[in-house]
């Protein structure tokens, strides 16, 4: 079974906009849970311009089902996560100003940076991924690092899938065979949405999570939290 772990990042951006508590960002973790959700996702970053460290902290304790926390491990990142503890953390690449993720690391080039974070989070019982592209010697890399699975970067995927989705799913196919033929475990995420993830499930169907935010939250605006969340999780069945 493939989990839904729903970034709830959008969430913060619109109730950071007025400056007040409206949408609850707690609230809608609970309701994606209540809804079918797997997991919980957020990723703040240094700014805060969405999810905020506070919210972390209080997510932590009313989040049931799996809980990710993304970011790249600068210290900060690294003592937030050490004391909240969450189900998993995904290591991103990302400079501190970046808009979004927009690539996965090179690991032989971070291989040193990566051993330390991957070990020192695994010490504490904390499952691992790092967020990678379809290059499998950069994925037989990842596997060198302790890491418990990778996540892939699926914007070049959904960007593809329009116009070929064979062509489109055929580097993650390849990425993802290789990734289990080294014990990892994948996730993926960036850019899935109804359009393109039910085939990308039904081509990989070995997948552990798919992390889903934008989309996901563009739909409920026109589905309704609850119907968006079903309609995810049919196309993972």
């Amino acid at each position: 079974m493939t989990n839904l772990s729903v970034n709830i990042n959008k969430i913060a951006t619109l109730r950071n906009a007025r400056g007040e508590n409206v949408p609850d960002l707690l609230k809608v973790a609970a309701d994606c849970e209540a809804y079918g959700a797997q997991g919980i996702t957020v990723h703040p970053r240094p700014d805060e311009r969405h999810i905020r460290r506070d919210d972390v902290y209080r997510l932590r304790p009313l989040v049931c089902t799996e809980f990710n926390i993304e970011g790249y491990p600068s210290q900060s990142f690294m003592d937030l996560v050490l004391q909240v503890r969450p189900t998993q953390v995904t290591l991103v690449p990302d400079a501190p100003d970046a808009l979004t993720s927009s690539a996965g690391w090179d690991v032989a080039s971070n291989m040193e940076f990566l051993v330390s974070v991957v070990d020192r989070f695994k010490a504490e019982g904390i499952r691992t991924s790092i967020f990678v592209g379809t290059d499998t010697d950069n994925i037989r890399q990842a596997a060198k690092t302790g890491t418990d699975r990778i996540e892939l970067y699926t914007k070049p995927y959904a960007d593809l899938y329009p116009s070929g989705p064979e062509k489109a799913v055929a580097p993650f196919v390849e990425a993802a065979d290789v990734a289990l033929k080294c014990g990892l475990g994948v996730n993926a995420g960036h850019d899935l949405s109804l359009v393109n993830l039910e085939y990308f499930h039904s081509m990989i169907p070995r997948l552990s999570e798919v992390s889903i935010g934008h989309a996901l939250i563009c739909d409920a605006l026109y589905l309704g939290l609850e119907e968006t969340i079903h309609r995810y999780l049919n196309c993972l069945k």
